[in-house]
């Protein structure tokens, strides 16, 4: 079996459903994660863990073309009240573990003279803000930025490397909060396309992003139009509250 794709985070939320979108269509793909089901168990926060789920992958599958990373962690609360080690744990996992990853990869890529395409999986948290989320804006930032120099350093070794960023999705790093909640129903009335995200939706755009080959180092945002709210829409607002008047 040749190693088409590596997900790393496949074995939930949007990595499963960028697993199932490859093997419907008949791609060979590799399943990096620290959760069953996976192919390789791989934390990517352990440089050591990495460079190992590396080598095994081409050892036993070849060099992979495309690399989706969608492992990650989420954080609520406010900056003055956060805990250094909290800080440390998001950013090892949202920022230096994809950092590992895409590094590692693209070593193999480039030693075996492979073009290669790496998506990961950011936010529209990283340029929107909310104060009860300060840690997980500032890690999805730094992974913005982490993307475009990549893509500009290897870019002569033709390996693309872009992000993904959703906005509110039902996945598992929302901790089970129902679709009905107040939180969610905000969200909805905030977003132009009046639902909330799905894995599937994102992992439709991490698909096609992968096949642009002559996008590289953007951050295309799939969020259904709830980056283009505006706290201070006094339109908006005004049809909201004409709305919870019945009329």
């Amino acid at each position: 079996m040749t190693a088409g794709a590596v997900v790393v985070g496949g074995a939930s939320g949007i990595g499963a459903e960028v697993v199932a979108l490859y093997r419907a269509e008949g791609t060979p793909v590799v399943v990096w994660d620290i959760q069953d089901p996976c192919d390789i168990h791989c934390d990517v926060a352990d440089p050591a863990d990495v460079e190992r789920a590396t080598e095994e992958t081409v050892a036993r599958w070849d060099v992979p073309r495309w690399v989706t990373i969608t492992a990650g962690v989420g954080h609520a609360g406010l900056l003055s009240d956060a805990d250094p080690e909290e800080w440390d744990r998001v950013m090892r996992v949202n920022a230096r573990g994809p950092w590992l990853c895409m590094r590692s990869l693209a070593r193999v890529m480039t030693h075996a003279d492979q073009p290669g395409s790496i998506v990961v999986t950011s936010s529209v948290s990283a340029h929107l803000v909310d104060r009860n989320m300060g840690v997980y804006c500032a890690s999805k930032a730094a992974l913005n930025m982490l993307v475009k120099v990549a893509a500009a350093e290897w870019g002569a070794r033709s390996i693309r490397v872009n992000a993904v960023a959703p906005g509110v999705t039902m996945t598992p790093m929302l901790g089970g909060i129902p679709e009905g909640s107040a939180w969610l129903t905000g969200v909805v009335e905030r977003t132009a396309l009046e639902r909330l995200g799905h894995p599937v939706d994102i992992a439709h755009a991490i698909r096609a992003v992968h096949d642009l080959e002559w996008v590289t180092g953007q951050i295309v945002e799939c969020d259904g139009g709830l980056s283009l709210y505006s706290p201070i829409d006094a339109y908006g607002e005004g049809i909201r509250a004409r709305r919870g008047r019945g009329s």
